[in-house]
């Protein structure tokens, strides 16, 4: 058990790869459309979390308050933060089985948290997704586990998400851009349109 990046103390458990992969049936069995939004997490600032009920996501800001546009990016020439990855989901039965406890899903590092099926066949880039009153677009840019999810969930949760299976179902999330500003709320309905 290591220490966590996040700030958080004591000891943590890290689930070995057989019982990762143990948990893809249930995984598999999130709703193709019709969803629900589990969980809200605004990050003011590194290693921050903030659980929301509800959430403003706008065209410009994405989540308003989280730092997506101030962290901005090392993949722009002029830093600025890429629209592509303005807003993040994750299916809330993976970040469950990597965090193994409930408080810690939030560390996962994404914004919203669904129990929906984000895999690429379900979801092609371009795809949008109503949530609340918000609508997002799936954007092609892969959204890939780094070193700060090793840290909090280990080095297999890390392999297992990032694996070419794990990518294919988008275990670690998915990039997405607002593209009609709204509020979400935790027991919304997620539905394509």
């Amino acid at each position: 058990m290591r220490p966590d990046p996040a700030g958080h103390t004591g000891g943590m458990q890290h689930l070995a790869r057989p019982s990762l992969e143990a948990g893809l049936d249930h995984i598999r069995l999130s709703p193709r459309d019709g969803g629900r939004v589990e969980l809200i997490v605004r990050r003011p600032a590194e290693n921050r979390r903030e659980v929301l009920e509800e959430a403003t996501l706008d065209c410009t800001e994405g989540l308003v308050g989280d730092t997506w546009r101030a962290r901005g990016s090392r993949h722009t020439a002029d830093g600025s933060a890429l629209l592509e990855q303005q807003i993040t989901l994750m299916n809330v039965r993976v970040a469950g089985l990597v965090a193994v406890e409930p408080d810690r899903r939030q560390l996962c590092g994404d914004q919203l948290y669904v129990d929906f099926d984000l895999s690429q066949d379900n979801l092609p880039t371009g795809t949008r997704l109503a949530l609340g009153s918000a609508v997002v677009e799936i954007s092609a840019k892969p959204h890939l586990g780094c070193w700060k999810f090793d840290a909090r969930f280990g080095t297999d949760a890390l392999r297992f998400v990032n694996s070419p299976g794990g990518r294919e179902l988008r275990l670690r999330g998915l990039n997405a851009t607002v593209v009609v500003g709204g509020t979400v709320r935790v027991g919304d309905t997620v539905r394509k349109v």
